[in-house]
């Protein structure tokens, strides 16, 4: 027979209030929502609420924000909630051994990726630049250790060759609603039985950085195109353009064409009805094709489009990148 579970929710940003949407819309009843301290946002930084206390304050919730959990005021005042679980989902925050013991069944994680494949802070777009062909959720009973829990329930989607990090972050945020909703109700029921990880394949996402965002064109084209998907919308894949930005959005990999011979890493080929053509790879004899791109000051636009406008600026023989990267022999 099913019990609702009185539920406390840990989460911050969009990812997070996908889950704690679903759970609104669920039989389980949210006994409070923890989420980060407001953080200063936009041209005037000011102090903005996280989507997750945005939500959690239009449903009346009572709303926690402490710096950290590692207080005993905190710890005491989390356990007065005398809630069943705890639900975790990117919320920012350290759990200590005193929180995960607090709730009767203890602390459940929504994490987007099919552990132990990419543990970490950004398994999404990792799976995009590695190439992966699918990724999806875990929902895991949290442990001390990073990311390394039993696994409790696991949902896949697919990864194709134009999934962008966006477009995967809403697929798998609806999906870990969903799934952690499946995953309540049927521990609800007393069903829910846990898997340790295996042993085999664990990887690691590491955080997502501005610097590595910078297009290096002596890299195969395979991987540069993976990479630019990965990144958008953040932190957005780019080269130098003279002394300006060329921020790169869609990509995929092509080859040279009849007669076309190869040219130094980052060289403009002349472009088709779609797409720039940039030469890569260490010899410069591989093609990234280019379908979306956003000159600076300007839109991002399908590239038969920005040529419309800006084609001076994108003619055939431009570098792109650092003068370092050069064909090596």
């Amino acid at each position: 027979m099913s019990r609702p579970l009185r539920v406390i929710f840990a989460g911050t940003p969009d990812f997070a209030a996908e889950s704690l949407a679903a759970l609104l819309a669920s039989q389980h009843s949210l006994a409070a929502v923890y989420t980060q301290p407001d953080r200063p946002a936009g041209r005037g930084r000011r102090l903005t609420p996280s989507p997750v206390k945005a939500l959690a304050l239009e449903h009346d919730l009572p709303v926690f924000q402490p710096e950290s959990l590692k207080s005993p005021d905190v710890q005491a005042e989390l356990a007065a909630h005398q809630a069943d679980l705890m639900v975790v989902v990117a919320y920012g925050l350290i759990l200590p051994r005193a929180i995960l013991d607090i709730p009767r069944l203890g602390c459940f994680n929504v994490h987007a990726s099919l552990l132990p494949r990419w543990r970490g802070a950004a398994p999404i777009q990792r799976a995009i630049e590695a190439g992966d062909t699918e990724s999806g959720v875990t929902i895991m009973q949290m442990d001390e250790g990073l990311d390394t829990g039993d696994m409790l329930l696991v949902k896949r989607t697919p990864i194709t060759p134009t999934t962008t990090g966006g477009e995967l972050h809403d697929t798998l945020a609806e999906l870990g609603g969903r799934a952690l909703v499946e995953a309540l109700d049927v521990l609800s029921r007393g069903d829910l039985s846990a898997t340790p990880q295996p042993t085999q394949g664990v990887t690691y996402a590491a955080k997502l950085s501005k610097a590595e965002a910078e297009l290096d064109f002596r890299q195969p084209a395979a991987q540069l195109a993976a990479r630019i998907r990965a990144f958008n919308p953040w932190p957005v894949a780019w080269c130098t353009l003279g002394e300006d930005r060329l921020r790169l959005l869609m990509a995929e990999a092509d080859t040279l064409a009849p007669g076309e011979s190869p040219a130094a890493s980052g060289t403009l080929l002349a472009p088709d009805a779609e797409a720039l053509r940039i030469t890569c790879g260490a010899l410069g004899d591989e093609v990234l094709r280019v379908t979306r791109a956003q000159l600076p000051g300007g839109k991002a636009l399908d590239v038969r489009e920005l040529l419309k406008a800006r084609a001076e600026r994108l003619a055939p023989g431009t570098r792109l990148g650092h003068p370092e990267q050069e064909i090596t022999s």
